[in-house]
């Protein structure tokens, strides 16, 4: 193993909240409430299934080759030329992820804060932090997830708290007025952010007890889906119709935090909110990025390409994403469907191929 640390299946769990939650919950909302309208809190339910499915298929892959990533056993599954070619794509995919994530967040960051920061700049500076946690190995990431947790749920909890006195619970209302289609459109945008749990099929060769991992990756996914139904059910309590209109809703409503004139303008909560989540996402994917090009290429250290993969990285988020329209095309209609085929599909179709081989000899 090119990797010598090993986590808990706990400290699995943690790291995967925050790789959907830390970009997802400040865009998507938005996205959803387009298709859902009122019903938006409804569709993190559809969407969660996807999570699910992602984290079942990792365990089962899992147990037919212990010890190895979706990387190794995609070989020992479809063969050495096929295993690289899709092994490659892999690679591709998660590049192309993790830049269009820091694209959103530098977006963010500049667009609110850093108005006067080159974009560049603020790009930079993240994967440079992210690329020494990588460096550090599984534990340190794991850790630093586990110190930020408590963190970022616990603002997550003072604003819901104090956005109270400016909720209208009128608003949810009709619910399903026209039927399950309207939520479920507005969860194809979510579910492509949810089929990220298949990235535990990286995580899981350095559990120590990977028996529990199915478990706690459930939870995440549970967890996840909650917290994007009590956002969306927030949003919608404080903007009604107009949801969709706002580009970083969650933000917006918590300008409207004010109690007695004294406690307000909590911008820099969301925004540290915004910065240790996106933090410890884009770690996670790049972590599994390193590990999986480390093994394709057959490496027997991953360190030496983690700051060229973080170069690379830069490069996709600033010529991969040149504007801000090209942004929102990929990651709200691209993104979704390619998520689902590399994270899903091509998963689902190795656990087939596994499951039958290992039949076979049984059948005969």
């Amino acid at each position: 193993m090119i990797e010598k640390g090993k986590i808990s299946a706990q400290q699995m769990a943690i790291m995967m909240y925050p790789v959907i939650v830390g970009t997802g919950i400040i865009s998507v909302p938005a996205v959803s409430a387009e298709y859902a309208k009122n019903d938006l809190w409804i569709s993190p339910l559809w969407a969660a299934l996807i999570g699910f499915v992602a984290v079942y298929i990792a365990f089962q892959l899992h147990k037919f080759y212990p010890g190895q990533t979706i990387m190794q056993y995609t070989e020992h599954i479809m063969g050495r030329t096929l295993g690289k070619i899709l092994g490659f794509l892999y690679l591709v995919f998660y590049i192309q992820m993790n830049g269009g994530g820091i694209r959103i967040y530098a977006e963010f960051v500049t667009g609110v804060l850093l108005t006067k920061t080159p974009i560049i700049v603020v790009i930079s500076t993240i994967v440079l932090v992210c690329a020494f946690a990588v460096r550090g190995g599984v534990e340190v990431v794991a850790r630093v997830a586990q110190f930020f947790f408590p963190l970022y749920v616990l603002s997550m909890v003072v604003i819901i708290v104090l956005l109270f006195p400016d909720l209208n619970y009128k608003n949810i209302f009709p619910i399903l007025a026209d039927g399950l289609i309207p939520s479920m459109r507005g969860a194809i945008v979510p579910g492509g952010w949810f089929a990220e749990f298949i990235l535990v099929s990286v995580l899981f060769p350095y559990l120590t007890n990977v028996e529990k991992g199915r478990k706690w990756g459930m939870i995440s996914v549970f967890s996840v889906m909650m917290t994007f139904m009590v956002t969306n059910l927030l949003i919608l309590f404080v903007f009604g119709e107009t949801t969709s209109r706002y580009l970083y809703p969650l933000f917006t409503a918590s300008r409207y935090i004010s109690i007695a004139d004294f406690l307000q303008k909590l911008d820099p909560v969301i925004m540290a909110m915004w910065v240790a989540g996106s933090f410890i996402k884009f770690s996670v994917v790049f972590y599994a990025l390193v590990i999986c090009t480390a093994q394709w290429l057959n490496l027997s250290n991953y360190r030496p390409i983690v700051f060229p993969l973080g170069f690379l990285t830069i490069l996709f988020s600033i010529w991969g994403v040149p504007s801000k329209m090209v942004e929102s095309e990929y990651n709200f209609i691209v993104f979704p469907v390619y998520s689902f085929f590399v994270q899903i599909l091509i998963p689902l179709l190795l656990l087939s191929i596994a499951f039958f081989r290992r039949r076979r000899p049984a059948l005969r």
